[in-house]
């Protein structure tokens, strides 16, 4: 169906490149979408497809970027026509302007001048069709990363765009919250023939939802053939195995007496007694001016040559227990105690430790990977943790390359981490957690934004980390993660 606010994109050989950058982050791209028609864009993590939809909405700066070509919605240049779009981006943070959750989605309504009367039935209806639990007074800065981009997704429903894009819309969203934004999207854009421009690298479950597929590479756009469907992201997938002492722990964890203190820990086949990397006990979190807890107490072991999986729906206090366990929070109830051979000068809790013994001990990879980069150039991001930990400058400089080689990175040793794509970020963070070669690895959704090949040396990497004898944490949605590497997963 084209209804009549539907919008028509026109691009010939539209190129960008971005200030910064020598190669050009997109070329040769000829793309037209006719008004009404639903289109599902796929590629490599770092192809452009982000910047395509930034060029397409309007958002680049001519001052930070050059665009050639022709890029058009309705026959006007997108800034023109930014009153008929609707955009979530990947950061969801980045859109976010307001401290409650309606008025964050009446923000826009509000710009645009409609009268009270009509903003906030649509505000409700919005919030209502994402699947919102909670009433408009929500602080957004309680929300989680799930929760953020369900909360975007609706201020962009709620505008009732001709063209909608959506920037990996599920990629922070438990399963059936995935389910529930894609039905959204489905019943909005059937409703009034919006056109429909989406990226996911999870593209399966879109394709009964598009009209077509098209493939951002090198040098222009590829268009699938009907009924093109993706290979599975572990199909060939080899990975060294656990360490043959690991076993699965069920709950109550091992290494957890009653009383909440670490207790006997599992005996591997020859004898040995294998010591948990970090128990926590009862441990939980509460925001301060809050009564309803981020984190309820909750117990978990890690222990070393093991991955646990932390999954369970959005809001569930996942990252704020990879937080507790990383020691960059403390918890308000109970403890998080790391193991005696793991302490500092006695001291057990991690988030009394100084920042250079946490990083020789604990790696951590944020939800937000853009929050923890701290200098201007990949190559001095991944040496700087091992050249704090007093690891000697060559060593540093050999494991940089190697990571960088290895998460395909290298091309980019002397670009800014601010000017990658969400893909790449995640990527970086991971290889920053995996510089100082910790013994225990806190990661919070570490396979975010990646195709099939960069997903598969990922997972490659943690397994590597297991054998090893690394306890690895991964707070996760990718039930392909879980099923192809976790010993044990936990549901919140």
């Amino acid at each position: 169906m084209v209804g009549p606010g539907s919008a028509r994109l026109v691009a010939r050989g539209l190129a960008v490149r971005h200030a910064s950058r020598l190669a050009w982050a997109l070329t040769g791209v000829d793309l037209v979408v006719e008004p009404g028609e639903r289109v599902l864009v796929t590629g490599a993590s770092g192809a452009g497809k982000s910047t395509l939809f930034a060029a397409v909405a309007g958002l680049l700066d001519p001052e930070a970027a050059e665009v050639f070509g022709e890029l058009t919605v309705d026959g006007e240049p997108p800034r023109a026509a930014r009153d008929r779009l609707g955009l979530l981006m990947q950061d969801p943070d980045s859109q976010l302007v307001m401290t409650r959750a309606g008025d964050d989605v009446a923000f826009g309504l509000e710009n645009a001048g409609l009268p009270p009367a009509e903003i906030w039935p649509r505000v409700d209806a919005a919030l209502a069709d994402v699947g919102w639990r909670y009433s408009r007074e929500r602080a957004t800065q309680a929300l989680s990363g799930g929760e953020k981009q369900r909360l975007v997704l609706a201020g962009a429903l709620a505008r009732r765009p001709g063209l909608l894009l959506l920037d990996e819309p599920t990629a922070q969203l438990d399963p059936a919250g995935s389910d529930v934004v894609r039905d959204a999207v489905s019943r909005a854009v059937a409703a009034r023939g919006t056109t429909l421009l989406v990226v996911d690298h999870d593209a399966a479950p879109w394709l009964p939802l598009v009209d077509r597929v098209v493939e951002v590479r090198d040098g222009g756009l590829a268009e699938h053939p009907p009924g093109w469907r993706p290979l599975p992201r572990a199909a060939g997938l080899v990975l060294p195995p656990a360490p043959a002492w690991t076993s699965p722990v069920h709950p109550p964890p091992s290494g957890i007496t009653d009383a909440g203190e670490p207790g006997p820990p599992p005996v591997d086949p020859a004898g040995r007694r294998r010591d948990p990397a970090l128990v926590a006990a009862g441990a939980g979190f509460t925001y301060r001016g809050t009564t309803t807890p981020a984190l309820a107490p909750t117990d978990l072991a890690l222990h070393p040559g093991q991955v646990t999986a932390v999954t369970g729906p959005n809001g569930t206090g996942k990252s704020t227990l990879a937080l507790l366990l990383a020691g960059l929070r403390a918890p308000t109830t109970g403890s998080v105690l790391a193991s005696a051979d793991l302490a500092v000068r006695g001291e057990r809790r991690p988030h009394r430790w100084r920042a250079g013994a946490v990083v020789t001990r604990i790696g951590t990879v944020f939800q937000q990977p853009e929050h923890q980069f701290l200098t201007g150039r990949l190559r001095d991001e991944l040496e700087l943790g091992p050249l704090r930990s007093g690891t000697g400058s060559a060593t540093a400089r050999a494991r940089a390359e190697e990571l960088l080689e290895r998460l395909g990175l290298a091309p980019f040793a002397d670009a800014n981490p601010y000017t990658l794509s969400g893909g790449q970020q995640r990527r970086l963070s991971v290889a920053t957690a995996l510089a100082t070669a910790p013994r225990v690895l806190v990661l919070d959704e570490p396979t975010f934004g990646q195709d099939a090949a960069t997903w598969r040396e990922l997972v490659t990497l943690l397994a590597e980390q297991r054998a090893a004898g690394c306890a690895v944490c991964t707070v996760t949605h990718d039930r392909d993660l879980v099923d192809v590497l976790a010993d044990e997963e936990v549901a919140l």
